[in-house]
């Protein structure tokens, strides 16, 4: 039981368990499967850069990784939402499914335009679905993957920087881990309450 609760709570253990197949497998899915929202993809990345530093991962080849799952991912996204489409906007609620993530999303693109692939990436949540409703609006899939690719590699590049560089910059930050991993969490999650609360004022 501690193990599991260990592995369920602690992204860097919970990498440690699951290795690169994990890290691919959770990237991949958050970047475009609807049912993938709720995994921790900003904190996950964070953790598996300071694992680099300490040389349990290869850093080279878990950037490579990333980025290709997220392009990949996005993909997947993007097909989804181009063949399953009005569909989405029917579907009843559920606990992978939630109409209202699908509704802030689109506002979200009408504001952003293609752009939002980018944007997007650093956002939890509209990271998900951005790229469903770049299909079910039926964006140029040339602009998309432009987009998507760059979206990737400046998501993936980031997030895994920040934790192998700081970690060396200030190596006492792996006693403070957990408190950073929140702060990530945070932050995150910011935008996202931000675009919350504009959209609850609109008249």
């Amino acid at each position: 039981m501690d193990i599991l609760s260990s592995v369920q709570f602690d992204p860097a253990a919970l990498l440690e368990a699951t290795g690169y197949i994990g890290l691919f497998l959770i990237v991949f899915a958050e970047s475009g499967l609807f049912f993938g929202f709720f995994l921790p993809g900003d904190s996950l990345l964070f953790a598996a850069g300071l694992l680099a530093f300490q040389g349990i991962f290869q850093f080279p080849f878990l950037l490579f990784l990333v980025i290709i799952a997220a392009i990949l991912g996005d993909n997947i996204g993007y097909w989804f939402g181009k063949k399953v489409g009005p569909h989405l906007f029917t579907k009843e609620e559920s606990f992978f499914f939630h109409p209202k993530h699908v509704e802030r999303t689109k506002a979200f693109y009408e504001r952003h335009g293609a752009k939002t692939i980018i944007l997007a990436r650093f956002i939890p949540i509209v990271r998900t679905y951005a790229p469903i409703l770049a299909g079910v609006g039926s964006m140029r899939y040339q602009t998309f993957l432009k987009y998507n690719v760059l979206g990737g590699l400046l998501w993936g590049t980031l997030m895994l920087s920040a934790g192998y560089f700081l970690v060396r910059l200030f190596p006492a930050i792996e006693d403070y881990l957990t408190l950073v991993i929140l702060g990530i969490i945070v932050l995150s999650f910011l935008p996202v309450i931000h675009e919350f609360l504009r959209v609850k004022k609109a008249p």
